[in-house]
């Protein structure tokens, strides 16, 4: 199609940037809220007689904070590969759907 001033053809559309920036941003804030739930909610002393956290509550908290990254890596890589044997799948569907036409 062309267009008004250059009378070529329009570039084709990408994902748009600033959707992408606040979907990732609402992702890592949905991923800190559900970390700092499920953490304080298995860590945090529920007689707060101080403000800081005991040393005991520290280490549970790093460790539970470091597991849950961890099985959020785990089940992105899961994740990624089924995408990818999915996409092949289709390609590979395609490929045969065009060469019975042909």
């Amino acid at each position: 199609m062309n267009n008004f001033f250059g009378g070529g053809q329009e570039q084709p559309k990408g994902p748009d940037p600033v959707f992408a920036a606040k979907t990732e941003m609402e992702m890592y804030t949905d991923l800190f809220n559900k970390i700092a739930s499920s953490c304080y909610n298995k860590c945090a002393s529920r007689k707060h007689r101080d403000q800081d956290l005991s040393l005991g509550e520290m280490t549970c908290t790093d460790r539970c904070v470091s597991k849950y990254l961890e099985s959020q890596q785990l089940i992105g890589g899961v994740l990624q590969r089924a995408n990818e044997s999915q996409m092949q799948q289709q390609q590979a569907m395609q490929q045969a759907q065009q060469s019975m036409g042909s």
